[in-house]
């Protein structure tokens, strides 16, 4: 796959619950990273399931990104790697992270405390003679508080997985007008480039008329790949494990290398 010019740093976003963001997250960059690419996620969501697919330790005493955020803590100190994916890092989220957006609500500059951490690790990296990240991905949790808004200062992109379901465009709209007000007051150079189709069933008429009516809206940012639903791709994070490394050879699985293969070409 081809390498960005820069570092891609997405937001993986809906605010609506159950709709993939976690499993889109670990998974996109898992096959980006198997490509050869090298990729970080960085899990802002208290529950930590990014941490947990990934195979990254996140009880209560790991240091954290709540630790980066909170503390001033340097990424750098909590960047773990992921054992099945050479090329794959993690910044793990633990339960402290669940008090972090009344914390923030008090300090400095609450909203660029993860870009600021970004930009520090990159220029680390970099002294250390370390290769340049090629894509960050930030997994957000269902709600547009002070962590969402964090990784929206962070990105230059947004990535928002729809469920082929009947509420998916409900919420939308939303969301939209929230990244809208990001654009215009902390920043502006933040896009929706990517909308991913998943848990498509292709029996169901209604997944074929949420698929007809999301492209129509969105010719531009919608991935021609959809993410079936698939049993391998639930049964991954049991075993700690991305689809991508836990039945390669799946529909999900190939589904996602498909999807990831497009982001990638997108960024020529």
């Amino acid at each position: 796959m081809p390498k960005p010019a820069r570092t891609r740093i997405l937001t993986v976003s809906n605010q609506k619950g159950g709709v993939g963001k976690t499993t889109t997250t670990v998974n996109l960059a898992a096959a980006l990273a198997a490509a050869g690419l090298n990729v970080m996620v960085i899990d802002i969501d208290p529950q930590g399931n990014a941490s947990t697919a990934l195979g990254v330790e996140h009880h209560a005493e790991v240091e954290s990104i709540y630790d980066v955020l909170i503390n001033d803590l340097p990424l750098k100190e909590v960047v773990a790697p992921c054992t099945d994916v050479p090329n794959l890092v993690c910044a793990p989220a633990t339960i402290h992270l669940a008090g972090a957006e009344i914390e923030l609500v008090s300090l400095v500059a609450r909203e660029q405390r993860l870009r600021r951490a970004i930009e520090v690790y990159a220029r680390e990296r970099e002294k250390a003679g370390l290769p340049r990240l090629d894509y960050i991905f930030i997994d957000c949790p269902p709600s547009l508080g002070l962590l969402t808004v964090n990784a929206f200062v962070a990105a230059q992109e947004v990535l928002i997985p729809i469920q082929c379901e009947y509420y998916a465009l409900e919420g939308l709209s939303q969301l939209l007008k929230n990244i809208d007000m990001i654009q215009k007051h902390l920043n502006a150079d933040l896009v929706v480039s990517t909308i991913l189709l998943t848990m498509y069933d292709g029996r169901t008429n209604l997944a074929a008329q949420v698929a007809a009516e999301v492209r129509q809206h969105f010719p531009e940012q919608v991935l021609s790949a959809v993410v079936p639903r698939s049993v391998r791709i639930s049964e991954a994070p049991s075993y700690q494990q991305t689809v991508i490394t836990y039945d390669p050879n799946s529909s999900g699985a190939l589904s996602y290398q498909e999807a990831a293969a497009e982001i990638a070409e997108r960024a020529r």
